[in-house]
Formats: C-alpha cells, structure tokens, sequence
C-alpha cells in the first residue's frame, strides 16, 4: 500500500534556488525522510521559478499576429506572442483559450503558460527539459540522502472533451513511465494487448490530491509504490505523429 505526503515548509523559490537543497532542507521540520525508492513529486512551477523561466509582460514586444490573435480572443498582447514563442503550432483557439503544442510537444492551453502563484505582471513559463530538470533534482536528492529515488514533474493540463483539469506529469527521472500489461492474462482469461497505464500521471494526480492548489505545497513525496526503474522520461508517453489519430 503507498502513501502520499505532503511535505510543507519549502520556502518561496526564486531563480537559481536549488530545489533538491530546499526538499532536503525542509525534511526535518516537517517530521519527514527519504528512503529508498520514494517518489518525489514537485510541481513544475517551483521548477521553472528556480530555472529563470518567469519573464515580466511589459518587456514582451508582441508580434503583429499576437496583436491580432489577442483581439479576437479578448487577451494580453504580450501574453500571446510568449504563447506563439513556446508553440511549435496552434491547434485550436477560441473562448479565450489558445491550445497549442508545445515545443516539448504537450498539446495543452496557452502553451502551458501560467499566472497564477507569480509576481504580479509575470508569467511563468515551462521547463525547457522537464525531464532532464527532473533527472538533474533526482541525482541530487540521492546524493544528499544517501537512497536511490525517482522524481516526478507535475503540471496541471485539461481533457479534450471533459471538464476541469487533472495534474499530469510533464518531467520524470528514474521511473517508467508506462507500466505495460500486454501479454498479460486477466481474470476471465482474456490476453491484454493494449494496456498501458501512464503511472507517473497518475502518480501527479494523487500527489496533487494531497498537496492542493492553494496551500503553498508544491512538493509531495510518495512512500511504498512499487514500480520499475527506468531512465526513461515523461517525454516517451508523447503520442507519436504518425499513431495519433486527432492530428
């Protein structure tokens, strides 16, 4: 049986801050340790604060295009061309959303571009390599405690065709990502060919549960869950081009 802990006490996260430093740093006050095998979760805008990645909208120049798009959709000027920047192509826009892939290839709103729990006038943008963001904080996590572990980075994305939003995992280190159960028999004797649950979306979805959208938690650490060890990133779980039948 896992378990999700919430671990407070991470002070606010400012450019260059060493995130690895900061969990290992609050560890104690919160009553909480690391052993072998736990998964630390942390959600991506702590990553991207530390990264350098929130700029500051009044220095933004936007485009004629994003000038154009912002009219249509009733939204900042500045915002936009930052969404155009980070957007390999539009998908879809309307309501006063922008769904784009990335240049990381999500296929999310406004390229996963974020106000929220910044400087007012600021935007944070996603890491640039959430996985390789997440290997770097693993290694130095198992440096600091001495125990093989696995990190995972969290954003919050919504469904086509569903209402609300669910946290993903946008970065991981030391997890596979896709647990594959073809091959496998079920209960009524019926061969599985196709069955991959994404555990380390759903792993971002029950951290999310316990840290909270509001409680200045943005790390979480998630004890006894066996899964299988990998160097594999977040990025292998994309849908490849010529398998997606949306495109």
């Amino acid at each position: 049986m896992y378990s999700v802990h919430p671990l407070r006490g991470i002070p606010e996260v400012r450019k260059d801050d060493n995130i690895a430093g900061l969990i290992i740093g609050a560890l104690g006050s919160a009553g909480e340790s690391l052993k072998e095998n736990d998964v630390v979760v942390v959600k991506q805008k702590i990553v991207s604060k530390a990264e350098g990645r929130v700029v500051r909208l009044e220095g933004v120049k936007p485009s004629r295009r994003a000038v154009r798009i912002a009219n249509d959709l009733g939204k900042e000027a500045q915002l936009v061309e930052l969404i155009l920047r980070e957007s390999r192509r539009i998908v879809r826009m309307g309501h006063g959303v922008i769904i784009t892939e990335t240049r990381h290839g999500f296929v999310c709103a406004n390229a996963g571009i974020d106000r929220s729990n910044v400087e007012s006038g600021h935007a944070a943008l996603l890491p640039l390599n959430p996985d390789r963001s997440a290997r770097m904080i693993r290694r130095s996590l198992e440096r600091g405690v001495g125990a093989k572990l696995s990190v995972v980075i969290t954003d919050t994305f919504g469904r086509p065709w569903r209402n609300g939003q669910t946290d993903v995992a946008i970065g991981s280190s030391g997890i596979e990502p896709l647990q594959s159960y073809r091959g496998k028999v079920d209960a009524y004797g019926y061969t599985l060919r196709v069955t991959e649950p994404a555990i380390v979306d759903e792993i971002a979805s029950a951290a999310e549960l316990a840290m909270g959208k509001l409680s200045a938690v943005p790390v979480a650490i998630v004890k006894g869950l066996k899964y299988r060890r990998s160097e594999m990133g977040a990025k292998s779980m994309i849908m490849p081009r010529e398998k997606d039948l949306f495109r």
